[in-house]
């Protein structure tokens, strides 16, 4: 994985030495994504930046990659990763190419040069990326369908900057750290999500997955190039199985290719444990050795942890006895929980957003260690919103709920604002509003009951509104060390062939995910195989809370803090002295209740300060 950064000018000259720091500044902002190598290509009216991770061909690839034909230049600036590579480059071959790496990077710049735009619909992986065609003066950008990797820009008159992620902008003098009355709705009521495309940032805005952008002195187009399509399912039960079965073991092979370290998450859940036991084999097959692999959990938490609905047992004696069943050699980074909060600064950064408090930071330390020791890792994110996991899509008040139902209740969070904030607007109508598009946006199947039409409803929620806030936090807090994070059930061809199977196929003997541990049958042991779900781990220490709850409350109490021209500090003083360990209702998924709150909190005031935000 990389960093990609670029600028466009069709006035002024950019290699003039004031606009050549302007593209290092922002070249630099991505130094942690791309520890390598760093690159820029500049000529007069457009500049291009790069960091790189080296992953595969790590002696070639540099980037930006030039490639030229009938006497112009095409260049292009990439993050990401293909796992169709021998097979593009093949058919490429064929029409008479011949390739001077083994890169992706020189496949995927040859493949616009042969296929135009239309080139993104032959590519299987994760990317961002930015081509400048000289011979037609037009840029051409690309994210991949399902979002795994960012890319954001913003126009400025007759001006055009993108970047991987937001700081890259800003490090540019023209797009100003400014927010308006929608940036802060989608900061304190719909965050830590984002509603796709939305930057925050005022004229600041995200390519939404599936989407690319041209760009050219005359004009630009904004277009949709996948989406998801219902039609109805065909296969049987059976063939549905070994359907998603053959996938899984397919996208889990390809996307264990690399010339660096590879390294599996293993919490002793269903989805990671599936992908641990996959590459196992596979490393074993191929002479690999032992496979790595790495838990995560918190100093004491086997002291503090208490079962609840939502997270009903333990996973270190999982996890145990995952390594013995694959014969993994094991890590288990156990995480501090005075690091854990004062980590919450750094990850804020790291994510250019307030994010999901310790479940951020939790990964910012983790990814961390694991970069120690590895370079690639596989992680089972994504299974749950491909297959059917969280409990929305089972507990009948949140299927009916009519809202996002991992935040069902906007209408709490107006208790923590001020009335100056309420007053611009009307926040709960326009949690609303995000709501009604989204679901506006759901292609119907014609002819499907009320309940099987509300479940893909449920579906297409889960995998555009929700997933997109568990990828953001795994880029930017693995690429904030370096580490690249694949994530296998976000492969396409998964998503597209489970996207049209029947409810009461995903619901397998009423167990959550029931179709994907059918499809595992025989890969995992049984018990492993039908285990309870259980989330992403979190701390149970009371000393987590006292110390994000009394560092929120200094915050409050100082009267320099931006935080009191937002937030009702009367309130959140008088919701601080209640017993949050004993009703932690979750406000924002099932990892963030009380001590969440006073965590969101200390990173959105890191935000407004270290990005010195104008709320315009």
């Amino acid at each position: 994985m990389c960093g990609i950064a670029g600028w466009i000018d069709w006035e002024n000259r950019l290699e003039d030495p004031v606009n050549q720091e302007t593209l290092t500044a922002m070249i630099d902002t991505l130094k942690m994504r791309g520890p390598d190598d760093s690159g820029r290509y500049v000529c007069p009216n457009i500049a291009f930046g790069h960091r790189r991770l080296s992953v595969v061909d790590p002696a070639n690839g540099a980037q930006p990659m030039i490639k030229r034909r009938n006497g112009h230049n095409y260049v292009i600036t990439y993050n990401g990763e293909l796992y169709n590579t021998n097979e593009l480059r093949a058919e490429l071959e064929g029409y008479g190419y011949h390739f001077e790496t083994n890169c992706d990077t020189e496949v995927l710049l040859t493949a616009y040069m042969e296929f135009g735009t239309k080139c993104v619909e032959k590519l299987n992986g994760i990317f961002a990326f930015g081509i400048w065609d000289a011979a037609k003066e037009r840029l051409f950008l690309a994210r991949d369908r399902i979002g795994v990797k960012p890319l954001f820009y913003a126009i400025r008159d007759c001006q055009f900057i993108f970047g991987s992620e937001v700081k890259t902008l800003l490090a540019n003098p023209l797009i100003k750290p400014e927010v308006n009355i929608e940036g802060l709705a989608e900061i304190l009521m719909v965050g830590p999500a984002r509603t796709p495309g939305n930057g925050v940032f005022k004229n600041v805005f995200e390519l939404k997955p599936g989407h690319a952008f041209v760009y050219t002195a005359t004009g630009s187009r904004n277009y949709r190039y996948w989406a998801l399509m219902s039609h109805a399912h065909e296969d049987n039960f059976e063939t549905t199985v070994q359907k998603v079965r053959e996938l899984l073991i397919d996208t889990a092979q390809r996307q264990l290719v690399a010339d660096v370290d590879v390294c599996t998450f293993l919490s002793g859940g269903l989805d990671s444990s599936a992908l641990t036991a996959l590459a196992a084999m596979e490393f074993q097959r191929s002479g690999k050795g032992k496979l790595n692999t790495y838990s995560v959990d918190y100093i004491d938490n086997d002291i503090y942890f208490k079962a609840s609905s939502f997270q009903p047992n333990s996973d270190a004696p999982w996890v145990e006895k995952m390594v013995k069943a694959c014969d993994t050699c094991h890590h288990r980074i156990l995480i501090d929980n005075i690091e854990l909060a004062k980590s919450l600064p750094k990850a804020t950064l790291a994510r250019d957003f307030p994010g999901m408090a310790d479940v951020d930071t939790s990964l910012y330390l983790f990814s961390r260690e694991i970069k120690k020791g590895a370079t690639v890792a596989l992680s089972g994110e994504c299974a749950d919103e491909v297959f059917g996991g969280y409990p929305w899509f089972y507990r009948e008040e949140m299927i009916n709920s009519h809202a996002f139902p991992w935040s069902p209740k906007p209408e709490m969070r107006l208790d923590w604002l001020n009335d100056n904030v309420k007053s611009q607007m009307d926040l709960v109508e326009y949690v609303k509003t995000r709501y009604d598009d989204a679901i506006s946006e759901v292609p119907r199947l014609k002819g499907e009951d009320k309940v099987a039409a509300r479940m893909r409803e449920i579906f297409y929620l889960s995998l555009t509104r929700w997933m997109p806030t568990l990828l953001d936090r795994k880029d930017r807090m693995s690429m904030a060390f370096g580490l690249e994070v694949r994530v296998p059930y976000c492969d396409h061809r998964l998503v597209e062939y489970v996207w049209n199977i029947p409810w009461k196929m995903k619901n397998y003997k009423n167990r959550e995910k029931g179709l994907l541990r059918q499809a595992l049958a025989g890969i995992l042991p049984d018990d492993v195989l039908w285990r309870k779900k259980s989330p992403y781990p979190k701390t149970h220490h009371p000393e987590y809370l006292n110390i994000v709850r009394n560092w929120a409350l200094d915050i409050l109490n100082d009267a320099n803090s931006p935080l009191t021209e937002l937030m009702d500090v009367k309130k959140l003083n008088e919701i601080a002295k209640q017993d949050l360990a004993a009703s932690n209702i979750p406000w924002f998924g099932q990892l963030m209740g009380g001590a969440q709150l006073f965590a969101y909190l200390i990173q959105l005031d890191t935000w407004l300060k270290a990005y010195k935000i104008k709320i315009v």
